[in-house]
């Protein structure tokens, strides 16, 4: 993982979210949209692990055999995933990433997996969406608009708008379930979990 670079020392989001994670403790169950990815089953290949936090779902792939790619602004959420990762017997499995995702650049359509459940930025989506394999699966999920008036400090860049990231994702995505989450007293969210085509026989 290393140091944070000079870009991201006073970055406010690693700031903020390292804050967070001191405060402990970390819980390391996995997000039901990453379980439910995983149960689908994706293709083989890694997975990709966005706004990850100290992410359970990183483990569960991995226990599963995956090669997981963990990205976070947050050095400590990654220390935190290191150290249960070393401790259920997972290193090596799991690459931990320490970027701002908006300068994150993947290797083209390389991963049979990409999630991401708690972070919205339209530009992300749209790399996001370069990173999923051919048969692989998109799991996202994020706060809608409908979340500003209980979330006072939540930007709206940062919401779902209507439609959204449904379509933002072209003809090339099968979308096998979308839905509005209940609002559960933190502001309501939408997930959803679609398949990049396969290639048709013959072609790229």
């Amino acid at each position: 993982m290393g140091e944070p670079g000079a870009e991201l020392a006073g970055h406010p989001d690693r700031l903020r979210w390292n804050a967070r994670y001191e405060q402990g403790p970390a819980s390391f169950t996995p997000h039901p949209l990453a379980v439910a990815a995983l149960s689908v089953p994706p293709p083989a290949g890694p997975v990709a692990d966005l706004a990850c936090g100290p992410s359970g779902a990183a483990l569960l792939a991995a226990a599963a055999g995956r090669r997981v790619t963990a990205v976070d602004v947050s050095d400590v959420a990654l220390g935190l995933l290191r150290e249960e990762g070393r401790r259920q017997g997972l290193r090596g499995q799991i690459t931990l990433v320490l970027a701002d995702l908006r300068d994150w650049h993947p290797a083209g359509a390389f991963y049979s997996l990409v999630l991401c459940t708690g972070y919205w930025d339209r530009a992300v989506f749209v790399t996001a969406v370069t990173a999923v394999a051919p048969g692989g699966l998109l799991a996202w999920e994020a706060f809608t608009a409908g979340a500003l008036p209980a979330r006072t400090g939540l930007c709206p860049d940062w919401c779902l708008a209507d439609g959204e990231p449904v379509s933002l994702l072209g003809s090339g995505f099968e979308v096998l379930d979308v839905r509005d989450l209940p609002d559960g007293g933190r502001g309501p969210k939408r997930a959803m979990l679609a398949r990049r085509r396969a290639a048709a026989p013959g072609r790229a």
